[in-house]
């Protein structure tokens, strides 16, 4: 196994294994909580808290573990990380009661933290720009196989086993990542100069920064941003302005994030696009989940089915649009793959009907897909391209995190805008269709339905909305006002929902008017700069 040890391609596996871990997690959970719901005698609130644990600390520790990376040691970092999700996997399958399955949780997104951003900074050192692209590529492509496996396993392992089995799936997968770790990443990967140390008062300002954004963000809808929401927002972005002010103070010193990253255009551009992706992907792709189960009735695994065109499509187009990248420079890849992520969302939003059969939406997912497997690879490349490898953990960190607040907005507004129409069409659904029950059944059928827009989402498979104002009458008139019901959840979600799924659209069409600003690959190859001579060294005498 030592001959392989700093094989690029070698390393490579490696780091796509303990990626691809970490998003089948994610992807995995959502698929089991109704099984959580009822074997953990768990409330709504709890179960929330299992899925944004995870993202929280992911949020938090991603910036602070990259910089570590860079002091201590990549694969240092990669390793622990591998092996605290590993063993926190193993917690949350044998996790008896909500409160230690969050606590793991928890856990668990510090070890993704931990490891991510070494992921993609260990790429940058150990391949040269003119082959970043292709290995950008396949670790892109990991994202599209995880979203596939992580639905339809999810499934799977549910149906036949329980909800432990999606924490137990992980373990063989992080065993194997640490006897391949070992043998085969380069022996060290730190490079930063000896003797810096970590921005310990950084860390602290950045972490409390980010949690009380985060927290903010994912828990505004639920407590119907109260005075409190809006004081958490508010010391977020006091303590952010700190953290800016303390970290201009070090620049020339050790600084968590260094200023410089953000002289590149390209650098600060991408992170820029990034935060827009990741809002566009969860923007469109939450609403449309919920639609294909609770409007359409589909089961977890049809709905999952369906969708797989994105991120079938997405694995199969990242590899070559990372080799063009490296030809060409990710500019307008990254621009029409920006484009067809929107036309594609733009098919699903016109198609989506309250009886749309799922064949009506492959076109859509086909062309996502196409779009999103084009971006993905080019804005890592062009972000990474010209970061100097001492930096490149820091750089990672920056932009790992940035993609998370994405999703964490996403999710807030999604919800926000999402309850907000639905109040409002679920009103004018019933008011249209009280005139189909008999007079004795529409009183209070109209304010049933208001109170069931403000009291939240209840969604799950098939839902009906129920059926308000059914209690006292004959069956057969129980059984008219369950359809009219029925058809007033149906249609009145779909009429809220395309609002909320134009709202991604003019976000990534947003990005897409940020990549204008990319400067292209110079007409020839640059002197290497003193972190290019650094890594070429460093190479040379690792082998």
């Amino acid at each position: 196994m030592s001959r392989w040890r700093g094989n690029p391609w070698a390393v490579l596996l490696v780091l796509a294994l303990g990626f691809f871990m970490t998003l089948l997690d994610l992807t995995i959970v959502n698929i089991a909580i109704p099984d959580m719901v009822t074997k953990l005698s768990a409330s709504l609130d709890q179960v929330l808290w299992i899925s944004n644990a995870y993202v929280l600390v992911l949020a938090v520790a991603l910036i602070t573990a990259g910089r570590l990376g860079d002091l201590r040691g990549k694969k240092e970092l990669f390793i622990a990380g591998v092996a605290l999700f590993t063993l926190s996997s193993l917690l949350c399958g044998v996790s008896q009661g909500a409160a230690e399955l969050i606590a793991a949780r928890a856990v668990q997104g510090l070890g993704a933290a931990l490891l991510l951003p070494q992921t993609m900074s260990i790429i940058v050192d150990t391949f040269p720009a003119e082959r970043r692209g292709v290995a950008m590529g396949i670790w892109g492509s990991v994202a599209g196989i995880s979203t596939v496996a992580g639905p339809t396993l999810g499934g799977l392992l549910v149906t036949k086993f329980d909800w432990r089995w999606i924490f137990f799936v992980n373990l063989p997968i992080g065993i194997l990542v640490l006897l391949l770790a070992v043998p085969i990443l380069p022996a060290r990967q730190r490079a930063a100069r000896p003797g810096q140390r970590l921005d310990t008062i950084g860390v602290l300002i950045a972490s409390a920064a980010l949690l009380c954004l985060a927290f903010a963000l994912t828990e505004g809808q639920r407590y119907d941003w109260n005075l409190w929401i809006w004081a958490l927002l508010g010391l977020a972005v006091l303590l952010l302005a700190g953290f800016l002010i303390h970290q201009r103070g070090r620049q020339d010193g050790e600084p968590l994030v260094p200023f410089t990253l953000f002289r590149d255009r390209n650098f600060t551009a991408m992170n820029v696009v990034a935060v827009t992706v990741s809002f566009g992907v969860i923007a469109l792709f939450l609403p449309m989940t919920i639609y294909l189960q609770s409007v359409l009735g589909f089961s977890a695994l049809k709905a999952g089915l369906v969708m797989a065109p994105t991120s079938v499509m997405a694995m199969l187009v990242a590899g070559p649009a990372g080799k063009l990248s490296d030809k060409f420079g990710g500019k307008f890849i990254l621009l029409g793959g920006l484009v067809l992520f929107s036309a594609g969302a733009l098919w699903l939003l016109l198609v989506a009907q309250a009886d749309s059969s799922w064949t009506a939406f492959l076109p859509g997912f086909t062309v996502a897909g196409i779009g999103f497997g084009a971006t993905f690879t080019p804005m890592a490349t062009e972000a990474m391209r010209n970061v100097p490898p001492r930096l490149s953990g820091a750089a990672s960190g920056v932009n790992n995190t940035l993609r998370q607040v994405g999703s964490v907005l996403a999710t807030a507004a999604v919800g926000a805008v999402l309850q907000g129409r639905l109040v409002s069409a679920l009103d004018g659904q019933a008011k249209q269709r009280v005139t189909e029950l008999p007079e004795q059944a529409r009183v209070g059928f109209v304010e049933s339905f208001a109170g069931a827009g403000k009291s939240g989402l209840e969604v799950g498979v098939g839902q009906s909305g129920g059926a308000p104002g059914s209690g006292g009458f004959t069956q057969e008139v129980a059984h008219r006002v369950q359809d009219v019901a029925s058809e007033v959840f149906r249609f009145g979600f779909v009429e809220a929902m395309k609002p909320t799924m134009a709202l991604p659209l003019v976000i990534v069409l947003a990005g897409a008017a940020v990549c204008l600003v990319v400067k292209g690959l110079p007409d020839s190859p640059p002197a290497p700069s003193d972190g290019a001579r650094e890594a070429a060294e460093s190479a040379v005498g690792g082998h």
